[in-house]
């Protein structure tokens, strides 16, 4: 495991403070489903596809920085998954872990960008992970930021989770928090997620705000958001052979996995767990970081990927 402090050991690189990077979003329809997604074209034609796959309640704008840091290495591709952002629930309702990496091997297809350089971010991770053990063929490498894998260490910012994912308090609850403005409920997010609120430009805030406003009008946001934590939360009570930790041990591609330090939803010590299932895996702890180091740090994201992957 590294430990990584980002003042000696990755060096910032100078970068000018405008414009931001931006990327257009556009609508997929595929056999079975439709995906939203936004892409980074590479720097050169030949590059490898990477695949970036969001968090709970997030959307393909959480990888709009770390996509621009890729640039030189990959032609990304961020997808929301479906039921968040602008992608509808899949057509047949399944919203766990494995049901969305079937979209992602949907997706990959339809691209034809196999294999792919794939991360995920929280359940995105959960997501990635199963995507990997399940299609190796389809997977160059796998990057996990702040994986939501099972694990005995709670904290007081996800104890909650359980209580919301129990039938008829969720629906309760869930639609009741949604009454808040976008805004708020916005720097809500960002104060849990990030070791430095201030580090969010008031451009990113503002396309987050809007993104979450449109989101709000859909008629299925929140039952999204529960089906997909009680998918989430059903694999961490799992005990077959298609648990988490057991896929993990089905993964055969290089394979990195980034933790912050100050990350109040993943305990970082979970990180001690990665090298024991993995095959071919290298743990970097970022001490200033907390749970979406490729929004807070994605030059210190794509540094480590760049140092044990590339």
């Amino acid at each position: 495991m590294t430990d990584l402090d980002p003042a000696t050991n990755l060096a910032r690189p100078a970068t000018s403070p405008t414009p931001l990077p931006t990327w257009p979003r556009e609508e997929l329809r595929l056999p079975s489903r439709t995906l939203s997604v936004r892409h980074a074209p590479g720097a050169r034609p030949d590059q490898p596809a990477a695949l970036y796959v969001h968090g709970l309640g997030g959307s393909s704008l959480n990888w709009t920085d770390f996509m621009h840091e890729m640039q030189p290495f990959v032609d990304g591709w961020a997808v929301d998954v479906g039921g968040f952002g602008y992608s509808p629930p899949p057509r047949d309702g399944d919203m766990s872990p494995s049901g969305h990496a079937r979209a992602l091997v949907d997706l990959i297809a339809h691209l034809d960008i196999a294999p792919v350089h794939l991360f995920g971010n929280s359940m995105g991770g959960a997501v990635a992970l199963q995507l990997a053990a399940r299609r190796p063929d389809l997977v160059r490498s796998l990057t996990l930021v702040s994986p939501a894998l099972p694990s005995l260490n709670l904290t007081k910012q996800n104890a909650h989770l359980p209580v919301i994912a129990v039938p008829g308090i969720g629906e309760r609850l869930v639609p009741k928090f949604m009454e808040a403005d976008a805004e708020s409920r916005v720097k809500g997010s960002i104060d849990v997620t990030y070791a430095d609120p201030t580090r969010v430009a008031p451009e990113r805030l503002q396309e987050a705000a809007d993104e979450t406003r449109e989101h709000d009008r859909l008629p299925y946001a929140s039952d999204a958001f529960l089906r997909s934590l009680r998918g989430l939360l059903r694999t961490f009570t799992d005990i077959g052979p298609n648990r988490p930790w057991k896929l993990a041990e089905r993964v055969v591609c290089p394979t990195l996995v980034v933790y912050g330090r100050k990350d109040p939803l993943v305990d970082s010590r979970s990180a001690h767990r990665v090298t024991k299932h993995f095959k071919d895996a290298h743990v970097v702890v970022l001490p200033d970081s907390g749970h979406v180091a490729q929004m807070e740090h994605p030059e210190f994201v794509r540094a480590a990927w760049e140092r044990f992957i590339l």
